[in-house]
């Protein structure tokens, strides 16, 4: 699961910094907290790959996925690629969950597999 959801905040930390630089052609905006607002949200990517098997990393992820989405209201397109990325996360939960089952299964066959082996020689 780590792999998969580090690699999805890494998609998310790049999209994010995009982001911010459409955000800076806003004249309502200010630049400093444009880059405050984003450089937290950067920061939070990168910290979530270490923490994401963690308790509480997974539901932290699903935070920053509804966060990016709601900052679609100052840039719209973020609507979108928030969407995308929630869609992505889901499946990097998901699926990652299900690799590391059948990583432990095969793990948990192998060495009771290799017991018996050991065993005769």
């Amino acid at each position: 699961m780590r792999t998969l959801c580090s690699s999805t905040l890494i998609g998310e930390f790049f999209v994010i910094g995009f982001a911010a630089l459409v955000a800076m052609k806003d004249p309502g905006l200010a630049a400093s907290t444009v880059w405050l607002v984003s450089g937290i949200a950067m920061f939070l990517c990168v910290a979530l790959c270490g923490v994401i098997t963690r308790p509480g990393g997974t539901a932290l992820g699903w935070a920053l996925q509804i966060a990016l989405i709601a900052s679609g209201i100052y840039v719209p397109t973020m609507y979108f690629m928030g969407a995308i990325f929630a869609g992505l996360w889901w499946a990097s939960v998901h699926y990652g969950r299900k690799i590391d089952e059948a990583k432990a299964r095969f793990a948990a066959q192998a060495a009771q597999s290799a017991a018996p082996g050991a065993d005769a020689a």
